[in-house]
């Protein structure tokens, strides 16, 4: 099996280097600065995108948005200093990490987003949601949330996948099993 390639897109450079340093033992690391170099460097080979919001000639949003968009089946985490808000239901990402990120943080979340990989489309589907809804209860007032109409489908799309995902529950193994609701509980 093949060492996970992982593309650091962070327009610092001592941040980027930073988070290199802290991945190159396990993982193949590229590191792009921009969203035109990192549009350039994505490709069918990148296993996992950590994607800043804000670079320096364009959002990491317009990146997420060309990965999916160009059919790239890598996970992408967030990893921002931007405090999210309800427009994250909307985007293709699997995880939002809030800047400062530890190493320990930063390989669990890659951890994570390998395991989700191995998913079939629905539970990665689930489990990014269920990703968002826990960023979103730990960042945003129960008011907030109540009253706001993207969060409400977000927490209905989640219910209607419960059921779906019941049934696929029956049919894992008891490791991939375990996996999967660690995950959707870490989220």
């Amino acid at each position: 099996m093949s060492t996970p390639s992982v593309l650091v897109v962070e327009d610092e450079p001592d941040i980027a280097a930073l988070y290199a340093g802290f991945l190159e033992e396990r993982y193949d690391v590229a590191t792009a600065e921009t969203a035109a170099e990192a549009i350039d460097r994505v490709d069918g080979e990148i296993d996992v995108v950590l994607l800043d919001r804000r670079l320096p000639d364009g959002s990491g949003d317009d990146v997420l948005e060309h990965i999916r968009e160009s059919g790239y089946d890598c996970r992408v985490a967030m990893v921002t200093a931007v405090e999210p808000d309800f427009d994250i239901i909307g985007m293709g990402f699997d995880l939002y990490l809030t800047k400062p990120v530890s190493r320990t943080k930063l390989l669990a979340a890659i951890d994570t987003l390998l395991t989700r990989s191995e998913y079939d489309g629905l539970v990665q589907e689930a489990a990014a949601l269920a990703s968002k809804r826990a960023v979103l209860n730990s960042q945003k007032p129960a008011a907030q949330r109540e009253g706001n109409e993207s969060y409400a489908e977000l927490v209905d799309r989640l219910a209607a996948l419960d059921a779906d995902i019941d049934d696929l529950g029956e049919s894992l193994s008891s490791d991939d099993y375990r996996a999967m609701f660690r995950d959707l509980g870490e989220a």
